[in-house]
């Protein structure tokens, strides 16, 4: 069995997967390494994988030397299910690569854009078994905070689903701007790959895609788990 852990930048995934089958799914916000060893107890774990934008925590080196025979840590170097053009690979989020493997297994030998609506919005391209590269955009929150943060006056809102639009007052001029604002954002990525890939499939993805997937104009595959799919994928892969 394998163990997923995905240190983000605002919450932390763990999963565990017996032969492609995911039989354990969670989200925190913190880890400690005793619950995290309580929560994988019940499972005979031969392998994980972990991937992290930020600094691993110093419970994780104990627990990877000790308890599982084979631990991948997620970089740049690692093997990979697909040819990778981006230029820069040492700079690319590893969270992004596994969304690219994660869309390998969805839709193999498709060309698929990746939406993943998180603490940022980022837009990643597969064709086939190549990944082309991709954008990034603010996220929701990050875009209610740089309204605050950068103005004197304006208020800190938050996604609301109750608001005028075009705004009446200033609280639902905000919440339309940026949410609307992404709602078109996401409707023109994907009219404009659409263009070139007439048989193109949409993924979306990550922590406000649940609030985002009916909102959207085109069809989309929503799928929260993507990254945890992706890492399961690209952990069998190095460990072959």
């Amino acid at each position: 069995m394998n163990v997923i852990y995905d240190i983000g930048n605002t919450l932390s995934k763990l999963a565990v997967y017996d032969k492609g089958v995911k039989l354990l799914s969670l989200r925190t916000r913190e880890h400690s390494c005793e619950k995290l060893k309580e929560k994988i107890s019940p499972f005979r774990l031969d392998k994980m994988i972990i991937c992290s934008v930020r600094e691993l925590p110093e419970f994780l080196y104990d627990l990877m030397s000790v308890d599982i025979p084979f631990v991948h840590i997620l970089n740049n170097n690692s093997k990979l299910p697909f040819r990778n053009e981006y230029e820069t690979p040492e700079t690319l989020g590893p969270d992004r690569l596994a969304s690219v493997a994660g869309a390998m297994l969805h839709f193999p030998g498709e060309e698929v854009l990746i939406i993943d609506a998180g603490t940022a919005i980022t837009f990643d391209f597969l064709s086939g078994e190549i990944y082309k590269g991709g954008n990034i955009s603010p996220g929701m929150t990050m875009r209610f905070r740089a309204l605050h943060k950068y103005t004197d006056r304006l208020p800190l809102e938050s996604v609301s689903e109750d608001f005028s639009f075009p705004g009446r007052n200033t609280s639902d001029s905000i919440k339309a701007g940026v949410i609307k604002g992404i709602v078109f954002e996401i409707n023109e990525y994907i009219r404009t790959f659409k263009k070139e890939s007439t048989k193109l499939k949409v993924i979306l993805t990550g922590g406000d895609s649940g609030f985002l997937k009916d909102k959207i104009r085109y069809r989309a595959a929503h799928i929260p788990d993507l990254v945890l799919d992706g890492l399961n994928n690209i952990l069998e892969y190095n460990a072959k």
